[in-house]
This record gives structure tokens, C-alpha cells and sequence, in this order.
């Protein structure tokens, strides 16, 4: 009955979504042009394989200048992040920022790739790093929303990123991850409004 409704409302909620995913489709191309999603692989529930959806946020050739600024990388662990990517197209950096650029992801839940709550999926090259105590956070469906990320903790150290992702997963139930989703709402809002007064 849990698994019917879930999907009932990822059905719903995509539903919804749809005009938007038009209005912010129709605004790539016209800024930045072809193609909308950014597809990639990245690694799943028990270590599979998957493509992962995104609207695009970063000029055409991205990947291909990933190293160029890797003295820039924010990050003190195996993942690359740099919050003002100068790779980001302008109305990419307001997606990106935003969270808006991952509710392409949606299209994963319904796959069953993905779920609406769970540890951020890394790609291949990034996961094969990770340390074995680490990998726990591979036991569950990744999330288009992380825990992680809700607590703060996604921004700290890249250990104690990953320590939360574990102990997520080791607590995981349906209550919990419903409680999450909510908490959710207010925070994409102040993202939002954080974004708007963004330099």
C-alpha cells in the first residue's frame, strides 16, 4: 500500500511539475541552447550503474574542462564541487543554486533508480574512492533530496559528510524520510530567496 501511494504521488508531483519543466526547458534553449538534460552515470543502490537526469547548468563542453579548475575544487575529499563554477551559464548558476536543476530526477524515481529522500549518488569515478565504511551509504535508493544536505552537513568536511550519510542509512524508515521531505519545502525556499540577493 506505502510503495502504490509513493509512486502515486511521484506521478502526481511530476504532473504538476510538467509546465515547468516546459518553462525552464524552453529557457535553456534559448539562452544556452542544445541540449536540455545533463545526463551522466553515477552509481546506485548496491552499486549499480545509472543515468542520472538534470537540467543543464553548465556551458556545453563542461566535463571536458573539469580539470582546468580543479585547484578551485571546494571539496576536501574524492567529489569536485565549486560553488560559483565558472562553467555555470547564468541561468544555470540560478538552477544549480536553487536545486532546481535536479527535478529532472523525478524521471529517476520513477524508474526506481532514485527516491525522493537518500544520500546524493556519486559518479563512478568519484565512488571508487570512497573508503569501505563509507560504501554503507550504497545500501539504500540515492535521493533526489539528501539528509545531508537539509542538516548543513553536506558543506563540512568530506568525512563528516559521508558519517551522516551512514548513520542515515542505518536509521532509515518511512516516517523519518516523510518528516525530511517536509523540512524540505521551507528550505528549497530559502535557497530560492537566497539565489535572488546572490551577487
Amino acid at each position: 500500500m506505502i510503495n502504490w501511494l509513493y509512486r502515486f504521488v511521484i506521478v502526481l508531483i511530476l504532473m504538476i511539475l510538467l509546465p515547468f519543466f516546459l518553462i525552464v526547458a524552453l529557457f535553456i534553449v534559448f539562452t544556452s541552447g542544445f541540449p536540455i538534460l545533463f545526463c551522466q552515470k553515477r552509481i546506485g543502490k548496491n552499486g549499480t550503474v545509472f543515468i542520472m537526469y538534470k537540467f543543464r547548468t553548465m556551458v556545453k563542453d563542461a566535463e571536458a574542462h573539469k580539470k582546468q579548475y580543479h585547484l578551485q575544487n571546494e571539496s576536501d575529499g574524492p567529489v569536485f564541487k565549486i560553488y560559483n563554477d565558472p562553467r555555470f551559464t547564468p541561468l544555470g548558476k540560478v538552477l544549480s543554486h536553487t536545486g532546481l536543476d535536479e527535478l529532472p530526477q523525478f524521471i529517476n524515481v520513477l524508474r526506481k533508480e532514485m527516491s525522493l529522500i537518500g544520500p546524493r549518488p556519486l559518479p563512478p569515478s568519484e565512488a571508487k574512492l570512497l573508503k569501505p565504511w563509507m560504501r554503507v551509504r550504497e545500501q539504500v535508493l540515492p535521493g533526489i533530496i539528501s539528509p545531508a544536505i537539509l542538516t548543513g552537513t553536506y558543506h563540512k568536511d568530506f568525512v563528516a559528510w559521508m558519517r551522516h550519510d551512514v548513520m542515515y542509512v542505518k536509521k532509515k524508515n518511512f516516517l523519518e524520510d516523510m518528516f525530511l521531505f517536509v523540512q524540505s519545502i521551507p528550505f528549497m525556499g530559502r535557497l530560492f530567496i537566497r539565489s535572488i540577493f546572490e551577487k
